[in-house]
């Protein structure tokens, strides 16, 4: 569908289907799809720390098999250190409740970002009826 620009002073365009498309409407759309973006990424984001989580809790449970006395290496960063049993699992298990703090503030920030897609969903398709798509391809 070619637009065309119509020499009106707030610039409104106009497809062949004789649908106007202002100024503010477009800013919505684009609004709308730079949001569709950022749940994309919010969603490998998620599934990333997801499986952090699935790590930490699999090592958690793999260490109650150790000695009390034997060292386990912990990597922070790029480099390993060995503790005890005991501060193994209290680093596992900080770990543990600092990827939970990210899991949520994750799925804090894709519900308001999905609930603002909600808002410019529904006055989109109130302002443009079948003339426009704004359903995902998943």
């Amino acid at each position: 569908m070619a637009a065309k620009v119509a020499n009106a002073p707030n610039k409104v365009f106009q497809n062949h289907d004789d649908v106007h498309i202002s100024f503010e409407d477009q800013q919505k759309i684009n609004k709308f799809a730079k949001h569709n973006a950022r749940m994309d990424e919010l969603k490998v984001e998620l599934e990333m720390k997801k499986n952090d989580l699935k790590s930490v809790e699999e090592a958690l449970e793999e260490i109650e098999l150790f000695d009390e006395d034997e060292e386990i290496p912990f990597l922070f960063g790029e480099v390993f250190l060995s503790h005890k049993l005991t501060r193994t699992q209290e680093l596992l298990q900080e770990t543990k409740e600092q990827t939970l703090k990210e899991i949520a503030a994750i799925e804090a920030k894709a519900n308001d970002i999905k609930a603002e897609m909600n808002e410019l969903k529904a006055q989109l398709y109130q302002r443009f009826g079948s003339n426009i798509s704004l359903e995902s391809d998943d």
